[in-house]
């Protein structure tokens, strides 16, 4: 696509303005929703978003399934698990003190290993009954969808004619990236779900100004359409976390006449 250099110049600045041009630590453009740090109940550089609570609810565990089509799509795109980013947002909101079954459970139990074999220094202390247990379990499930959105560049076709082709690549590879999540905790103990939560969030990516460049430039640009994908499920999963805490707090218990799961139901069936 041949531009006039004054134009080519321009597109190169708003690039550069955007931090694409050098490295940036803490860059705000790379940040997410789920952004900053905790440690214990401190918490720093949280997203004004996220909702908080003056005391923790108890302790929750991360659940996903890594079998379900949605876990097998953020494989495509080569984003990964859930757990890291709900870890944060659980930590940094103090709703919940977050405790490990995942991954990191093999080497916790290695230790165990270790000590019950004789390996570990006198006083290592890794005897039984230091485990703390989980109250609640919070497993999220998400659907994502990418759009293009071509009508764009039909409209500024129709608008401008010929003289809009150049609009018209742009608006074509303009891609508006919608996702939806679903975050439902469970009580441990019981079984019985406790709150469940939707969240969504959309986000637009200008996907051909890498091609006004060359593939050179294109080709550094795909990494940013990952990002963006990436960006907005974190989105949306913070959005569902908001929501699920929303819901929590003022959560009243559910009572079924009867007792709960005693067969004593209201919605019977004939008997024999």
């Amino acid at each position: 696509m041949n531009l006039p250099f004054k134009t080519k110049l321009l597109l190169l600045l708003i690039l550069m303005a955007t931090g694409c041009s050098s490295m940036q630590m803490g860059s705000s453009g790379a940040k997410t929703t789920a952004t900053g740090s905790a440690a214990g109940a401190h918490a720093e550089g949280v997203s004004p978003a996220l909702e908080r609570c003056d005391k923790p609810l108890g302790t929750v565990a991360l659940a996903e399934d890594v079998n379900a089509p949605w876990y097998r799509t953020l494989n495509e795109y080569k984003l990964g698990s859930t757990a890291p980013v709900l870890r944060l947002l659980a930590q940094q909101s103090n709703c919940f003190v977050v405790v490990e079954r995942g991954r990191a459970m093999d080497n916790m139990m290695q230790e165990r290993g270790l000590a019950q074999s004789g390996e570990l220094r006198q006083g290592s202390d890794f005897g039984k009954g230091q485990l703390v247990s989980a109250d609640y379990s919070l497993s999220p499930s998400i659907t994502f969808s990418s759009n293009n959105a071509g009508g764009l560049a039909g409209t500024i076709g129709g608008l401008f004619g010929d003289k809009s082709r150049v609009f018209v690549g742009l608006a074509g590879n303009v891609n508006f990236r919608d996702a939806s999540s679903l975050l439902t905790l469970i009580d441990n103990r019981s079984g019985v779900q406790l709150a469940v939560a939707e969240g969504s969030a959309r986000n637009a990516d200008f996907g051909a100004l890498g091609s006004i460049f060359g593939s050179s430039a294109g080709g550094s640009l795909g990494g940013y359409s990952n990002t963006a994908e990436g960006k907005v499920i974190v989105a949306a999963l913070t959005d569902s976390f908001n929501n699920i805490i929303r819901s929590v707090r003022n959560y009243r218990m559910q009572n079924v006449e009867g007792g709960l799961g005693t067969g004593r139901g209201g919605l019977q069936v004939q008997p024999y």
